[in-house]
């Protein structure tokens, strides 16, 4: 039985549209918190959480990259609610590829919030769940960091490192009663790829959102999505380097 089944959902990113999609299918029957930057501005994802039938729908003011106050909103939140029963790492940037490789500042950037600020939360929440001895962390890497190309290495490496360090946090949680479930989506179509080419096998926060949804009620530790991309790139990471430094995005 899931013993987080009642307990608070937490969507660090909550302005988001694939975390506000999640959180409108983890929302029926308990609590949804919502954290984000301008957190008095999500009205509409706050309406859009609380028809989904949650049974309250509050907003924490959260900004990824301050993280001296990643704790002090996680105890925020845990003084309000009660322990954190699903927590939902929904934040991130694509960056500028072109900008990052002159711009030492903006690969930095990115970088730190798409790794530095993603070790330190989930640092923050697994101390906590631990303690708890219950709780379910969710993290959203993606296929760019399986194997990273030409075309956005700044953002395929963060994701490249996020993903190893949620290789070894998933293993020192186990057996702790805290899983931890890493999500791999292709080309997500939004407001984040705007006026950008679709890549193959694209997908949509709808689409996302549903497998991920699906992931955490059977219990996953890993989701492609779609999930024809693992067995794509399982055959992609065997490519020559002089074939694969010409790959598109």
């Amino acid at each position: 039985m899931d013993d987080t089944v009642d307990s608070p959902v937490v969507i660090f990113g909550g302005r988001s549209e694939i975390g506000t999609e999640l959180a409108r299918r983890l929302a029926p029957g308990v609590p949804v918190i919502l954290a984000a930057r301008r957190a008095d501005d999500l009205d509409e994802q706050v309406q859009a959480v609380r028809k989904a039938g949650a049974t309250a729908v509050d907003t924490v003011e959260f900004d990824a990259d301050d993280l001296a106050a990643h704790r002090d909103v996680v105890e925020t939140i845990e003084a309000r609610h009660g322990p954190i029963g699903t927590a939902v790492l929904a934040f991130g940037i694509l960056g500028d590829q072109a900008r990052a490789e002159r711009d030492p500042l903006h690969a930095a950037a990115i970088v730190h919030t798409d790794f530095v600020a993603q070790v330190s939360l989930l640092t923050v929440l697994s101390d906590r769940m631990r303690s708890a001895g219950r709780g379910t962390l969710l993290v959203f890497s993606s296929v760019a960091g399986v194997r990273v190309r030409r075309a956005n290495y700044v953002y395929g490496s963060a994701k490249a490192g996020l993903d190893g360090f949620c290789s070894g946090l998933g293993d020192a949680l186990h057996g702790s009663g805290v899983r931890l479930l890493v999500v791999r989506p292709g080309f997500v179509i939004g407001r984040m790829t705007e006026g950008m080419s679709p890549a193959p096998f694209s997908s949509t926060p709808d689409r996302v959102a549903d497998a991920t949804a699906r992931a955490v009620r059977r219990g996953r530790t890993q989701v492609w999505v779609p999930w024809v991309l693992k067995p794509v790139f399982t055959v992609m990471k065997l490519l020559p380097q002089s074939i694969w430094r010409r790959m598109p995005r």
